[in-house]
């Protein structure tokens, strides 16, 4: 069975037309992003009683939906974009520190506005809504930024990954990562702690990036991607029902050994079955990816796509406590009404989230003066700029995990802010400030 495709580039169509970039990854990532967006909506149970705000989760109130995260659970989808987009952006012989800040200079300029606003706006919610309600709105405001802050990490693996030659090297490269992760589970189960297994935040993201590179160059023939997902996904199945790994993919608030924080190697198979069937999937994906009302919305998407990434939980609150305004909290599992609620909620944030991204989508590709000056470093100044870049990466999930309150959250914020800041002085700059593509 053979391990290479002999397929074209796929940013090439059918007609030999060479396309700008690779349609199938851009129809992934905005697809992913849809999921979601919509997932978060539905999963949110929050109100404002007498003790102030109260934020719940539908999975943790209705156990038996866990079985839809193996479905909706699609972050594997961004990764394996972020992995197939730098393999088509790395060029031989560019200096590594210098390329990996230059892709962070697009990927943070959106963070800046949205924590810049997320510190004001904690504020005013301390001052109307008290103590308690800043700390729970602190918490969920900056919650998603972890993957920003994995992503920063593991896309540094990109150029050496793109050494790979074959269909083999990279099965062989994956099977370890496998291996890697249930070595660490086992580490954190005996020690009884999440943090034991920290390390997996990086070994289990890594395998869709690894399996995005390898897309990107024809490595892995469709025929292949179809049995490893198979493989992957059956002996997820035989993991769950052997234990002790619980079956939702996401987090409800009432596991006891999380898939997601951090990832265990039942996230780890999940990654590489999803990751392998877009492999598979990517011909007719981009097939239809062609036609020019589906590449529209499609580009128009991708264009403002962190924009979508970060504001949708705002909007998600906006229409919440909107509804809850009058009277139509989507709070009680048990209601009779319950579900037309939540359909209520979810036309509802659509619309606020189509007025955000109208509005906000513009700062992503706002020039922020210094922070996109173009890059010049190399040799040690650019190695200290990607080591930097790891460091802020690693700030955000640490602010992800303790939220905007507290010493250790702000220190966080602190923290990613100065990481920032000293890759892009290591990363030099032309006198001319040429903004960063």
């Amino acid at each position: 069975m053979p391990l290479t495709d002999t397929s074209s580039d796929p940013r090439v169509a059918a007609d030999g037309t060479r396309l700008g970039r690779d349609r199938a990854v851009d129809v992934a990532r905005l697809a992913a992003l849809v999921v979601v967006m919509f997932g978060h909506c539905a999963l949110l149970l929050a109100t404002i009683d007498s003790r102030g705000l109260r934020i719940g989760n539908l999975l943790g109130e209705l156990p038996p939906l866990a079985p839809i995260t193996w479905v909706v659970q699609v972050m594997p989808l961004f990764f394996l974009a972020g992995g197939a987009a730098g393999a088509y952006g790395w060029r031989t012989g560019t200096a590594w520190g210098s390329w990996l800040f230059a892709r962070a200079q697009r990927l943070c300029r959106p963070v800046f506005w949205y924590l810049a606003a997320w510190s004001l706006g904690l504020l005013v919610v301390r001052l109307v809504l008290g103590a308690d309600s800043a700390a729970g709105v602190g918490r969920e405001s900056v919650a998603l930024l972890w993957f920003l802050g994995v992503y920063l990490v593991v896309l540094a693996f990109v150029p050496v990954l793109t050494r790979l030659r074959t269909g083999r090297a990279v099965v062989a490269v994956v099977s370890g990562l496998l291996v890697a992760a249930a070595a660490i589970d086992a580490v954190r189960i005996a020690v009884g702690t999440p943090e034991a297994g920290a390390l997996n935040f990086v070994v289990v993201w890594l395998i869709p990036v690894v399996i995005g590179v390898a897309y990107a160059h024809s490595l892995i023939s469709r025929r292949m991607a179809l049995v490893v997902a198979a493989c992957a996904l059956a002996a997820a199945v035989a993991l769950v029902v052997a234990g002790p790994y619980e079956v939702s993919l996401v987090v409800t608030g009432v596991e006891r050994l999380s898939n997601v924080s951090p990832p265990t190697l039942l996230l780890a198979l999940h990654c590489t079955w999803m990751s392998c069937l877009f492999v598979a999937a990517a011909d007719p994906i981009r097939r239809w990816a062609g036609r020019p009302r589906v590449w529209h919305v499609v580009k128009v998407g991708n264009g403002g796509a962190m924009t979508i990434y970060l504001w949708h939980i705002p909007a998600i609150a906006v229409a919440t406590f909107a509804l809850h305004a009058v009277g139509l909290d989507a709070w009680d599992v048990d209601a009779p009404n319950f579900w037309g609620l939540l359909a209520l909620r979810a036309v509802v944030f659509a619309v606020v989230m189509a007025v955000a991204f109208w509005a906000l989508s513009p700062l992503e590709h706002l020039s922020l003066p210094w922070w996109d000056a173009s890059v010049t470093s190399t040799g040690a100044r650019s190695a200290a700029a990607g080591a930097l870049v790891c460091v802020a990466g690693v700030a955000l999930v640490l602010m992800a995990k303790n939220g905007l309150d507290g010493v250790e959250g702000w220190s966080s914020l602190a923290c990613f802010v100065a990481a920032a800041a000293a890759a892009r002085v290591s990363a030099g700059q032309a006198p001319s400030s040429t903004p960063a593509r």
